[in-house]
């Protein structure tokens, strides 16, 4: 919310969590290697995904104990008209907040 201007009522998170068996981490990355991906339309400034960026690794050191040499994070970006939401294209959505930030 912080570092894209969200409102405080849009959240959506999906977890995937892997067997021990089926995750393979580098060796020096530790058995708390997490990998964050994150999806969102394209528009944010670099400026606000550095913030993004910053701000979790601050938060996953802080709040969750993960050490930032242990978590991956990547931001994956594309177009509204690419998304597909509540039956309507995200092109023609009102989203409520701005996404160019």
């Amino acid at each position: 919310m912080a570092a894209l201007a969200y409102p405080p009522d849009k959240r959506f998170h999906r977890f995937v969590a892997l067997s021990d068996d089926d995750f393979v981490y580098p060796a020096d990355r530790g058995e708390d290697y997490t990998i964050v991906e994150i999806s969102m339309f394209a528009g944010r400034s670099d400026a606000a995904k550095r913030a993004l960026i910053r701000e979790l690794f601050t938060r996953l050191q802080t709040e969750v104990g993960l050490d930032p040499q242990s978590v991956e994070i990547t931001i994956t970006e594309t177009p509204r008209v690419n998304w597909g939401i509540r039956g309507l294209n995200g092109a023609d959505l009102e989203l409520g907040y701005s996404v160019d930030v």
